[in-house]
């Protein structure tokens, strides 16, 4: 279906395959159709005995072709190692060069010498590869518990001096723009850490409140140094910092993303999170929330923990972010990464963070009004399959529903996993809708309305912030190694839009009063940038004339242009343009 040889309705892989068995080619297949019992497979092959002809022939390899060249002449030869290995090397295919015996070292990131080590010559234009500076093994205990204005001085007058200190904050919960802060952490230099505790107690788990500074009055001091334009600030996932601080009217600038910087020069090699960072440039096991708070029941807030290990737990966090900073600076303009970084990437974090605060107003009765709908069509729904099915089962259970489909109703085909239960996966359902299934369109309708109501409609309602009255997802600036955001709780980059019913969802979304929504989007980028990049004529004069590819391409397949086939060209599209192979 995916290449639209139609071949004869009704009949799949499995009947195709059965046929061909037993008369030996189509053509006996179909002159033998008279002669098989009445039934609706005889009738499809005597109706469409003219298309399963046509599509035979569709599907032949052509093999009368003139050649221009002799295969022999295309046989690849041996690739000159020299333009090759530099290509690998230059967009970082160092694993692949190995592999091919072209030299070099398999990926991963490059080796720093010691601080002690002789500098390595700079060979031509490139540029040499600088010493580490020393730096003192983690040691918590060397970490400072600040609980006095004098002190917090002493650490802000330092941070000055440095121009340089790592920041990271504690809450009470993962939210960034409700979380209630607990306390500060910084780090002027590998080794030297505090934690700062402002909202620690006021729980069962202290008689009483633990000294620590009145969060006003260290925000007081914090402000001005964490808006110093002439101290940069280092964090790790600073775009959460951002959040929590700004909620006490805290601005951090000018600052540097370890993350951020790790995923401009590693993307797609390993990790970025803090843990995986220090475990595999600095050889150090950081401390886990899990070993601070616990986990199921018995977790507890980190408001909760005693001061002692939250200061080795939250200082370390800094210290860590300090080291990293320093190793991945130095990587930046050796492995041609800062353009991106300086120039793309860490400005997003402070723009992204601010879309997160914003978060989108969304209509909760019409999202409960759409909850309702879909579980009326749902149980209409459930009475047609329970009908077809001849009894009532949980549509919801794959093992039930297996047991019917398969062992009850007697369909072919089935397949059972590990644990001997019958798969009932969406392409199952979907081969059974193929071969002319009913029960099965049924339940992909059922299934569908679920997910929706579930996913959606339900799930956004419970997500609408009391406080703001909106929905706040987070992005993640690593979160695909393409470079995109990535979007979680909620996912709001999978909204439907394929399907009426999907599309829905959609128009929940809304503007605040006196606004409006916009969409914008680059218009067809990738087939604008393969013209250009390939050359291409023909895609190069539509573009000039102004004309839309993808609507193009629809009425070149389907005669007409609208959302649907238009959805399906611009699939084709980019099918082509990125290789697509039947298999």
């Amino acid at each position: 279906s995916v290449d639209n040889v139609p071949g004869v309705r009704g009949v799949g892989p499995k009947t195709a395959t059965k046929l061909i068995v037993e008369y030996g080619d189509l053509e006996k297949v179909l002159a033998g159709a008279e002669t098989m019992k009445t039934s609706k497979l005889r009738d499809n092959l005597i109706e469409h005995a003219d298309m399963a002809r046509l599509s035979r022939v569709l599907v032949e390899l052509k093999r009368d072709c003139p050649l221009p060249d002799a295969l022999d002449d295309l046989k690849l030869g041996a690739i000159p190692p020299l333009p090759l290995k530099t290509f690998l090397d230059e967009h970082g295919f160092r694993s692949l060069s190995a592999k091919l015996d072209l030299g070099g070292t398999p990926g991963g990131p490059p080796t720093f010498p010691r601080a002690d080590a002789a500098p390595v010559a700079s060979v031509g234009n490139a540029p040499s590869t600088p010493a580490l500076p020393p730096m003192p093994a983690i040691d918590r205990s060397a970490y400072e518990c600040v609980t006095t204005l004098d002190a917090l001085d002493r650490w802000i007058a330092d941070a000055r001096a440095a121009h340089v200190v790592a920041v990271d904050t504690e809450t009470a919960s993962l939210d960034s723009v409700t979380g209630r802060l607990v306390g500060v952490s910084l780090a002027t230099a590998p080794g030297k850490a505090c934690y700062i505790p402002l909202g620690h107690g006021g729980t069962d788990m202290f008689a009483e409140k633990p000294e620590q500074i009145a969060m006003d009055d260290a925000l007081d001091r914090l402000r001005d140094l964490f808006a110093d334009d002439a101290v940069l600030k280092v964090g790790h996932n600073l775009k959460y910092d951002i959040g929590v601080l700004a909620q006490h009217g805290v601005t951090i600038a000018p600052y540097d993303d370890t993350l951020v910087m790790s995923f401009a020069l590693d993307a797609g090699k390993h990790q970025h999170g803090l843990d995986e960072l220090a475990k595999l440039h600095l050889d150090h096991t950081c401390l886990t929330f899990k070993d601070m708070c616990g986990t199921g029941k018995s977790q507890i807030s980190f408001a909760e923990v005693q001061l002692d290990r939250a200061t080795e737990y939250a200082a370390e966090d800094a210290d860590v972010a300090l080291r990293l900073w320093k190793l991945l600076k130095l990587r930046l303009p050796i492995e041609g990464g800062t353009r991106v970084y300086e120039m793309v990437d860490r400005p997003l974090a402070s723009i992204v963070e601010g879309m997160e605060r914003a978060g989108i107003m969304v209509n909760r009765d019409y999202l409960a009004k759409l909850s309702g709908e879909f579980a009326t069509e749902m149980l209409r729904i459930e009475g047609e399959i329970h009908a077809l099915a001849g009894q009532p089962f949980a549509i919801g259970s794959p093992k039930q529903l297996g047991e019917i489909l398969f062992d009850k109703l007697g369909l072919k085909g089935g397949r059972k996993g590990k644990s001997g239960d019958w798969s009932t996966d969406q392409n199952e359902l979907e081969r059974l809708e193929r071969d002319g299934v009913p029960i099965a369109r049924k339940i992909l309708e059922w299934r569908q309305l679920a997910k929706l109501k579930s996913t959606y409609t339900d799930a956004l309602q419970q997500q609408i912030n009391p406080t703001t009255g909106r929905v706040h997802t987070s992005y993640s600036l690593v979160g695909a190694q393409t470079g995109r955001l990535s979007s979680t709780d909620p996912n709001l980059q999978n909204i439907p839009i394929r399907t009426e019913t999907g599309r829905q969802i959609r128009d929940a979304f809304i503007a605040a009063p006196g606004h409006v929504l916009i969409a914008a989007d680059y218009s067809q980028i990738e087939l604008r940038l393969a013209a250009h990049m390939a050359d291409v004529p023909e895609l190069k004069e539509a573009f000039a004339q102004g004309q839309d590819i993808h609507s193009a391409t629809a009425i070149e397949l389907f005669g007409e242009s609208n959302r649907d086939t238009r959805g399906k060209a611009k699939t084709v599209n980019f099918s082509i343009l990125y290789g697509i192979s039947r298999w």
